[in-house]
């Protein structure tokens, strides 16, 4: 094991920096893990997932939780073995600065002294680390280890996001992107091609700048959501806090934007009040009307300034089915437990699929976090308790080979143990969720909460050794 501090961070009483929040202060390596249960011998590739840890001490009075640099942590699973476990803060203008070494290369279109805190992923052979609000994606090298920025080889004019949706028919990746500081008055589309070059981008013109999170895709459209969490200059003019806030005047709608369209092309529905981070997925049904299960809010950085859960409720499942000809909508609530985080098997996005994943976080930690399938067809639900005091994260589907039924696959992601202060990587049966873990790694140390991560397979992005 290989370890190198960094500066710990000063929690007072920020919900967002205490127990599990609060940053690790080691970049470790650790090799040949111990594994509970038995591994499946046909998972060979990396899971990843990356989050924000502040490298140095922060003001917890101002600190809002999607701030602070990037850290990816990953596992290494390779003929039933846990061959490594790494955790590297992502590579940025700061980090250099800090440790006093020289920036990171590469091209740096808007000099955003950050790096990508928010999600990672493998895509046209390569590591990913991305964000949103216009920072440029970070290569990583199979180990983690910055590369260095990559504007998809030169491609991408400006900002990215950290939620681009693959088009498992073409190889495509859509992306609806914003980037607050340098456009007011517009967001962009952008398609990736398979090769991991730019060929398509699209200005679209909006009346404000609102956090636009994530998107969706259907076979016809790009989803884009404007919504009532808008820039407030008064929080962007002090430098130091995140400038985003619930914004009702401001209104909500979606807007369908044809894939081989303009922006004067798109088809705009008002829809209530309300917030909405992360789609589950999305479709086109055979009556023309368009699918979307994603997870709500009533409102968002109302009272809490400072992360997504003080605002009086946590995110619920919803169905919302959009007539593009009328510019109707009709909402149904699928679950209205805490559903966040929402996975769905990759080989389904844009097209009908019947089951859906999701975390069910909340504000305490004692009861526990459970992960939780749905199937949308018949409206039933699974709980997998993980225990008092464990915490679930995002759940990934990695499909079993040769199998032929949607769910027929693994879950897997951290699972976070609040009482021992530790955390596992576990994989879970995605068909039978009265399995107990399929098989548990215990890690080198805590991992804490954080955002997006996938399961990047070594067919994808080949190992060194390879």
């Amino acid at each position: 094991m290989t370890t190198a501090s960094t500066s710990a961070v000063s929690a007072k009483e920020n919900l967002y920096l205490q127990a599990n929040y609060a940053p690790v202060t080691k970049e470790v390596t650790a090799t040949d893990l111990a594994v509970i249960g038995e591994l499946p011998k046909e998972l060979s590739g990396r899971y990843l997932r990356n989050g924000p840890n502040p490298a140095q001490a922060v003001d917890p009075n101002t600190h809002h939780w999607f701030l602070g640099d990037g850290m990816v942590h990953g596992i290494r699973l390779s003929e039933g073995r846990a061959k490594w476990y790494r955790n590297r803060y992502v590579g940025s203008s700061s980090i250099a600065a800090l440790r006093g070494q020289p920036n990171i290369g590469g091209p740096n279109w808007n000099d955003s002294m950050g790096g990508p805190n928010t999600n990672v992923g493998g895509f046209a052979g390569t590591t990913w680390a991305t964000v949103e609000a216009g920072g440029v994606p970070v290569e990583l090298s199979y180990e983690l280890e910055t590369v260095g920025r990559n504007d998809f080889f030169g491609t991408l004019p400006g900002a990215f996001t950290a939620h681009p949706k693959v088009d498992p028919k073409t190889g495509e990746m859509h992306a609806i992107v914003y980037a607050w500081a340098e456009w007011m008055d517009h967001v962009q589309y952008v398609v990736v091609g398979a090769d991991g070059r730019v060929s398509k981008t699209v200005d679209i013109p909006l009346p404000g700048m609102p956090m636009i999170h994530d998107m969706s895709l259907t076979q016809r459209y790009a989803v884009i959501y404007d919504q009532p969490v808008t820039v407030d200059l008064d929080l962007a003019l002090t430098g130091s806090q995140f400038p985003f806030r619930w914004d009702p005047d401001y209104g909500n709608r979606l807007g369908l934007f044809p894939r081989n369209g303009e922006a004067v092309d798109i088809i705009w529905v008002d829809m209530p009040l309300c917030y909405s981070f992360h789609p589950l997925n999305a479709y086109d049904d055979s009556a023309g009307n368009v699918v979307i299960d994603l997870c709500v809010y009533d409102a968002m950085f109302d009272k809490d300034v400072q992360g997504p859960f003080g605002d009086g409720g946590l995110g619920r499942l919803e169905r919302w089915v959009i007539n593009p000809s009328a510019r109707t909508s009709s909402i149904s609530v699928i679950d209205d437990a805490a559903n966040e985080f929402p996975r769905h098997r990759g080989s389904l996005t844009t097209l009908p699929y019947q089951f859906g994943y999701c975390a069910s976080p909340s504000e305490g930690f004692e009861a526990g976090w459970p992960t939780l399938k749905h199937d949308l067809n018949t409206g039933k639900k699974w709980v997998f308790d993980h225990g008092p005091g464990r915490a679930a994260g995002e759940p990934v589907f990695v499909a079993r080979d040769g199998g032929t039924a949607e769910d027929d696959g693994w879950l897997v992601t951290f699972v976070h143990d609040l009482g021992a202060d530790t955390a596992e990587f576990v994989v879970m049966d995605a068909a039978d969720f009265t399995r107990p873990y399929v098989a548990q790694v215990p890690l080198p140390q805590r991992v804490p909460f954080g955002f997006h991560g996938n399961w990047v397979s070594d067919r994808s992005v080949s190992p060194p050794d390879a």
